[in-house]
């Protein structure tokens, strides 16, 4: 009986892979009522998610489900917008990615207007998913997002079983 090993990847620190984009919104990304539109915002946030697991893993990816998206508030014209993103937790070749948004005001102060949870998976050139690195959460709040992130995954394996 032939045996295989399993090749453990070194582990990554949350550091190594977080991302940021800066938008100023103009009238193109609005909607009807002169705010952000949520498709738009959509896309943004899936990018920054992608190069986030890609800066993790080192390979390409592919999102494969978005957790959670709670919109908070609105962005307006000329607002400057900055999607923040950092890895949550990996699986054997899966990633949680979370992602925030914030409304940048003229005196430097923020607000948070969304918050994303996606989960994005490392791919080979025939698309087909490889192992990732582990997550060093390194900070208390990095440990305290990680452990979330451990509830979350249950939880969508607990729906994903239910499904089938």
């Amino acid at each position: 009986m032939e045996q295989t090993t399993k090749t453990t990847l070194p582990g990554r620190p949350v550091s190594v892979s977080r991302t940021e984009q800066v938008q100023i919104l103009t009238y193109g990304s609005m909607n009807g009522y002169n705010r952000l539109f949520g498709g738009q915002l959509m896309e943004w946030i899936d990018v920054v998610a992608c190069v986030t697991a890609r800066r993790h893993c080192g390979c390409n990816v592919t999102t494969a489900a978005v957790d959670s998206l709670e919109f908070t508030s609105p962005a307006l014209v000329n607002d400057t917008v900055i999607l923040r993103g950092y890895i949550t937790y990996a699986g054997r070749t899966s990633m949680e990615i979370c992602v925030r948004t914030y409304v940048e005001h003229l005196d430097g102060s923020r607000t948070e207007i969304n918050k994303a949870h996606l989960v994005i998976v490392a791919i080979d050139s025939d698309g087909k998913p490889v192992p990732v690195p582990p997550v060093i959460p390194e900070t208390d709040e990095e440990k305290k997002e990680y452990r979330e992130a451990i509830t979350r995954r249950q939880y969508r394996d607990m729906k994903r079983l239910e499904f089938n």
